[in-house]
């Protein structure tokens, strides 16, 4: 089964009155619980074709299937709502709000939805737990090496039940040691309890982590590993 299907995916950015290609005639398919790993240089169009996964950004023309759902033809607003309920992202930077602690921030996207105060305690507990940081729900994010911040990222993006996690550059500012623990963890999250997972990364070892690989360059899929 596809978490993930896309055909004929192009997509351009406006600058002034000029238009320039960034993506072209994309073709992908990621089956449920693949971990894929997006390597190519800068500028490849590697984080713009994550953010038309994600339902961040919209194409400009093709198909584009996403757990179940033909993200081309949906609205901003229903985008929004999609996004929301099924896929979990994860940033280099972390993008944790510094006056909230942990628990808080992993409970960010569930404050718009319809579960009840104690369930969404319970949804955070258990997210927590499983990145392994229980024991740091009261502390602020200064308060947290940057591998721990980034585990809180994770349960945060993992605190909806999405089924598809992306994740740009997530060990970028990480040293090798707390950047392999991440990465075990994704590993983990993806054989354990089959989250599909796609990274764009330029580490080549972050990159073995993962069951394929795909080399993208000036908006082209060149080649799979």
């Amino acid at each position: 089964m596809s978490a993930i299907t896309i055909n004929g995916l192009s997509k351009s950015y406006k600058l002034k009155k000029q238009e320039i290609p960034v993506l072209h005639d994309i073709e992908l398919n990621i089956e449920q619980g693949e971990f894929v790993a997006l390597m190519g240089p800068s500028g490849s169009g590697k984080s713009t074709l994550l953010n038309v996964i994600g339902g961040i950004d919209k194409s400009d023309s093709g198909e584009v299937l996403v757990a179940g759902k033909r993200l081309d033809e949906c609205s901003d607003s229903e985008l929004t709502k999609w996004r929301g309920d099924n896929v979990g992202i994860v940033f280099q930077s972390y993008n944790l709000i510094p006056v909230l602690s942990a628990e808080e921030n992993v409970r960010l996207p569930l404050y718009k939805t319809k579960l009840s105060r104690k369930e969404q305690k319970k949804r955070v507990a258990a997210a927590l737990e499983l990145v392994g940081l229980a024991d740091r729900a009261k502390h602020k994010p200064t308060q947290l090496s940057g591998g721990q911040q980034q585990r809180i990222a994770i349960a945060r993006a993992l605190v909806s039940n999405a089924s598809i996690l992306i994740c740009d550059e997530p060990t970028g500012d990480l040293d090798r040691e707390m950047a392999d623990k991440v990465l075990g963890l994704l590993k983990t999250l993806n054989t354990s309890i089959g989250k599909s997972i796609i990274m764009v990364t330029h580490d080549p070892k972050a990159a073995s982590y993962a069951d394929r690989i795909l080399y993208m360059d000036k908006g082209y899929i060149e080649d799979t590993v």
